[in-house]
């Protein structure tokens, strides 16, 4: 179990994050003021809610990720492929390299808890074993939710690279991904891949896996730009200024995976509701957006259909694509079939 919680800071890793303009008073530190409007006597309340009031918050059976095909991902193509596995985890095969993000598949989002947040897709982990070798996994931050220990056990002999968020990387090195396989970026760091510019963006959120870590790790998204395709991930983020800046610095952006679910009024600054995800896609310069980190577990109090619908009626004047979990797309797709609803 004390695995789950990754590694504890380090006297060297500390040295590492005071070198970032974004740490201060022994943490990292958003953009603009942020917090959680959670009084210590609601929580009780809210834990049974979460744990134990499950109508309308998770579909009514599981739902299903189409199969997995190596040859129709692996055959070449001008335009860049992506398949969406459900709540956050991206794949993509762009400039015949297969990047992987945010690869949390496993079946349970608190691993640590003794009731747990179960998936809304079984087997989830064995669609690893059918991925081609992985060039570059891109980690945003190291929530549970995003950064799954058994997820990262099936990728370690099969992946190149992992690139994450500034602190994210001690996690790696205690579960024994080789430090030379590891990059770790502050806000607006970048690189170039096989002809791929990745900067890691900034986001409005937080990160931990205990009690005692918060903070101690960076969290943002991840812009992936060739010579013919910009495509960003989001990451998890309550709304603020720094959509405008992403799009002024790095946009505008042909495709966009944005945050949309998991929201709530007493953690507001960390999540964005529907309607602020579409505006940040607006503010972001995004041509073509799509709703992520929904579909997968019920880690808030709304519906589990509230995000979808909600995001549909504030992007009607948008474009906007919304394939199948495990369906292969483009950043030109435009798919707006009400798939969802055999689930409700």
């Amino acid at each position: 179990m004390f695995d789950q919680f990754g590694a504890k800071a380090s006297e060297e890793n500390i040295k590492r994050y005071e070198r970032s303009e974004n740490w201060k008073e022994a943490r990292f530190m958003n953009l603009e003021n942020t917090g959680m409007d959670i009084n210590i006597k609601d929580i009780p309340k809210l834990l049974y809610k979460q744990f134990f009031e499950k109508n309308g918050r998770q579909p009514t059976k599981e739902i299903k990720i189409k199969a997995f095909s190596l040859q129709e991902f692996l055959k070449p193509s001008v335009e860049g492929k992506m398949i969406w596995f459900g709540h956050s985890v991206i794949l993509l095969r762009i400039n015949g390299l297969t990047i992987l993000i945010d690869p949390m598949l496993g079946p349970n989002a608190a691993p640590i808890s003794p009731f747990g947040i179960k998936r809304f897709s079984n087997n989830t982990l064995q669609i690893l074993d059918e991925l081609p070798e992985i060039d570059i996994v891109l980690l945003s931050h190291d929530h549970y939710d995003h950064l799954d220990l058994k997820s990262i056990k099936k990728l370690q002999h099969k992946t190149k690279l992992f690139h994450t968020a500034l602190g994210v990387g001690r996690h790696l090195g205690r579960w024994g991904i080789e430090s030379s396989k590891i990059t770790e970026y502050d806000w607006w760091e970048y690189t170039n891949i096989g002809g791929i510019d990745i900067t890691f963006t900034p986001t409005r959120h937080f990160s931990g896996r205990g009690i005692n870590d918060r903070a101690q790790g960076l969290w943002g998204g991840w812009n992936l730009k060739t010579a013919t395709e910009n495509i960003w991930f989001s990451g998890d983020s309550g709304y603020g200024r720094h959509f405008q800046e992403i799009g002024h610095r790095l946009g505008p952006f042909d495709f966009g995976f944005m945050e949309c679910g998991q929201y709530d009024e007493k953690w507001k600054q960390i999540h964005m509701f529907p309607e602020e995800c579409v505006q940040a896609a607006r503010d972001a310069q995004v041509k073509n957006m799509m709703p992520v980190h929904w579909a997968g577990f019920a880690l808030s109090l709304h519906s589990w259909l509230d995000p979808v619908e909600r995001f549909i009626d504030a992007a009607k004047d948008q474009k906007y694509c919304i394939p199948e979990p495990g369906e292969v797309f483009t950043i030109h797709s435009n798919k707006k079939v009400n798939w969802w609803v055999q689930y409700d």
